[in-house]
């Protein structure tokens, strides 16, 4: 497995960066230059590619992920999971979305998504469109067990 982030040193993301690199694996930064400018790219991992925006920093994030992992974050993270389930629910793609409620951090966004469908503003379909594992050995039995996207690629449609 690769790891595709937003290309950030601080924060969780950063952490979970290093780990990736010190277990040998390749590791994937993607960043808006303003951020990047800010001396805030992580400048150690495989990869670093600098961006004009953050929405070019989510398309790139998107063409080269074959599946989304959500971990406790703030509101850039919640912004890039509910885009990545609204573009799952269009048919944009049909990765495999898992969520990781580490000590039920994300019970709120479940009910929220339980509201949406019980005022009738979502079908129960929409349940279907992620997954929600409470251990990191969840997560990595639920990306093993997923199958292949069988949608292609469209990133001109996003």
């Amino acid at each position: 497995m690769e790891l595709v982030f937003g290309g950030g040193r601080v924060g969780l993301m950063g952490l979970v960066a290093d780990a990736a690199l010190a277990a040998g694996g390749r590791v994937t930064g993607i960043i808006p230059s303003f951020l990047h400018g800010r001396e805030l790219g992580h400048t150690g991992v495989s990869e670093l590619i600098v961006v004009g925006s953050m929405h070019e920093r989510k398309q790139r994030m998107f063409e080269r992920s074959d599946a989304f992992v959500v971990l406790p974050g703030g509101l850039g993270t919640l912004d890039e999971a509910i885009e990545m389930i609204t573009w799952k629910q269009l048919n944009l793609h049909d990765r495999p979305i898992v969520i990781l409620d580490i000590g039920g951090y994300w019970r709120p966004l479940s009910a929220l998504v339980e509201q949406t469908i019980g005022a009738g503003f979502a079908g129960p379909r929409v349940r279907s469109l992620f997954e929600v594992v409470e251990t990191p050995e969840a997560l990595m039995a639920t990306l093993a067990a997923a199958p292949e996207p069988s949608l292609p690629a469209a990133p001109e449609r996003v």
